[in-house]
């Protein structure tokens, strides 16, 4: 496998008056929290990360991943336009510091470039502060989307630091 230099974004939203876009779903649209069913999230994080090189969860057994799905403090939320999954969030609260990290989040292909992503991230944040959140943070790298970076620094988001690492990468 080639190795990859990968450049990994930490960021980070404090207050939810930072927060910037639009949060008016499509008609035909809606948001739905996801049950926690490991067959279902392996289709979604398949679905949205497979161009994207995501790999983590793929190591983790079904029996850790539905404990870490029916944890209290975990929601995943789905995007459905048209009877279709066309994206999803995934929300983990930290309760010793009140913050929620946007574990993952993300578009399948077929609906990227249609201004879904600002409303998708808007309702994915305004869900974190609803919910009680001090701190929404995440982070993102080169291999993600090219508009990923782009669309949370539009959204409010601001740097807190980056760092570099090697990638072992399957060819394609």
């Amino acid at each position: 496998m080639p190795l990859v230099q990968v450049v990994r974004t930490y960021l980070e939203m404090t207050s939810p008056a930072d927060l910037r876009g639009p949060s008016e779903l499509p008609e035909g649209c809606s948001l739905e929290r996801e049950p926690p069913d490991p067959a279902r999230y392996r289709q979604l994080y398949e679905a949205v990360g497979d161009a994207h090189h995501w790999r983590d969860r793929n190591a983790w057994s079904d029996e850790a991943l539905a404990a870490h799905l029916a944890h209290p403090d975990v929601t995943v939320w789905a995007l459905r336009c048209s009877d279709a999954t066309f994206g999803y969030f995934e929300l983990v609260r930290e309760p010793t510091d009140r913050s929620t990290e946007l574990a993952y989040f993300g578009l399948v292909p077929a609906a990227i470039g249609r201004g879904l992503g600002a409303v998708l991230l808007t309702l994915a944040v305004r869900t974190a502060w609803a919910a009680g959140a001090e701190r929404v943070w995440l982070h993102t790298c080169t291999l993600d989307h090219p508009a990923a970076l782009p669309n949370y620094l539009a959204r409010g988001f601001r740097v807190t630091r980056t760092e570099r690492y090697a990638a072992d990468l399957p060819r394609t």
